[in-house]
């Protein structure tokens, strides 16, 4: 079965496509100054087009994990994620506080969706 891979440096592929199933990386903002809104919003957009180059959409996300640095982020994080996630279409998810990589980063998210 083949293996294909996105937008790959050095360190890691920004999406892996394994058969009918799409892993991305963690997805972290471009801009490490917004609040935890404006930096889920860049993520969930960069999801969406790293998505789309592989083939599918959030409407078939199967899994989602979310990194928040300060779990007092939590409702500002999900307000935008339940704009953005399709009715009926809600993975299975898990949020947890983590430290990251870069201390400004608020949020990180990875998703598996299937083909």
């Amino acid at each position: 079965m083949a293996i294909k891979r996105f937008e790959t440096g050095t360190r890691l592929s920004q999406a892996v496509v394994h058969g009918d199933t799409v892993y991305l990386a963690g997805v972290v903002p471009d801009d490490y100054s917004l609040d935890a809104k404006g930096q889920t919003e860049q993520i969930l957009a960069k999801i969406d087009r790293l998505l789309a180059q592989c083939g599918t959409d959030k409407t078939k996300m199967l899994s989602a994990t979310i990194w928040l640095t300060d779990m007092r982020d939590f409702a500002d994080m999900n307000s935008v994620w339940d704009k953005w996630v399709p009715q009926g279409c809600a993975p299975a998810r898990a949020c947890v506080e983590s430290r990251l990589a870069v201390p400004t980063i608020k949020v990180e998210i990875r998703v598996t969706a299937a083909l």
